[in-house]
């Protein structure tokens, strides 16, 4: 009886060292070795990890960037610094990345009507399942911060108004807001422009006019003041093109409920 036991442990450890090897030799044999500039490039991000570049963390945005896979200005949270050493490091010519910021396109918050009593998860996500929302304009925010939740960089509060509010001090433009809200009324901006729609209804002006009161009712008034030819109307909305956009302020004076408003950048 001893000897058996003896004789299957031995057989177990023999087991053991003969996968030891195996594994050791596939280990060398198969090994591949990192490129070095990965190390380089995850050392010049600012080490966020917030998957605002849609890689995993910073290290496989490292590993896509070197691959050729996603460009060297692809980490948002860091901006023109960090795009130059990247491009730098891959040798590249870096682009150049316009600083933007996350503009939440809506102004009604509890200025807006509901069409019910929501009562259920306080979740802008979960509320939106539900008919699309309580708001009486369908297209509005919910106002329970789902993208305060989603910021990593603490850059958005709820307003006492029910709409989210953006710290232009601490906005990476990072995009994860963005994500976060099911109604998509937040978009990154260009921080260089002051002016903005903040309504993003399509329906008409007359029914806009009975739900919110800051809400755009197409009038085009700012498409008739702006200087630069930079407001237009779509889809019942006013839209500004900020490629035009010379912050003259023109359609935020002339704007009758005042959807369109200065911004602090």
């Amino acid at each position: 009886m001893v000897n058996t036991v003896l004789a299957s442990g031995g057989l177990l450890v023999g087991l053991g060292l003969a996968f030891g090897f195996v594994l050791a030799y596939a280990s060398k044999r198969f090994h591949v070795e990192e490129d070095g500039r990965i190390v380089l490039v995850e050392e010049a991000l600012p080490g966020f990890n917030c998957a605002a570049c849609g890689q995993s963390g910073c290290h496989a945005f490292a590993e896509a960037v070197v691959d050729g896979k996603t460009p060297a200005d692809g980490c948002a949270p860091g901006g023109k610094d960090v795009a130059q050493k990247v491009a730098k490091i891959l040798g590249v010519e870096a682009k150049e990345v316009e600083p933007k910021i996350a503009t939440v396109r809506c102004g009604g918050g509890i200025r807006c009507k509901d069409r019910f009593t929501y009562t259920g998860v306080a979740s802008c996500a979960q509320a939106a399942l539900l008919a699309g929302g309580h708001k009486a304009c369908s297209y509005g925010c919910l106002g329970f911060g789902d993208c305060v939740a989603a910021c990593q960089f603490n850059a958005i509060r709820m307003g006492e108004d029910g709409i989210p509010t953006v710290d232009p001090a601490k906005c990476t433009s990072c995009g994860l807001c963005v994500a976060a809200c099911p109604k998509k009324i937040i978009e990154l901006t260009p921080k260089t422009k002051r002016y903005h729609v903040l309504c993003s209804s399509k329906d008409k002006g007359a029914y806009v006019r009975s739900v919110c009161p800051v809400g755009c009712i197409a009038c085009g008034l700012c498409v008739k003041n702006c200087p630069n030819q930079a407001c237009m109307l779509e889809e019942n909305l006013s839209r500004i093109n900020y490629a035009k956009c010379q912050n003259a302020s023109k359609c935020a004076q002339t704007c009758p409920t005042k959807s369109i408003k200065e911004l602090p950048r």
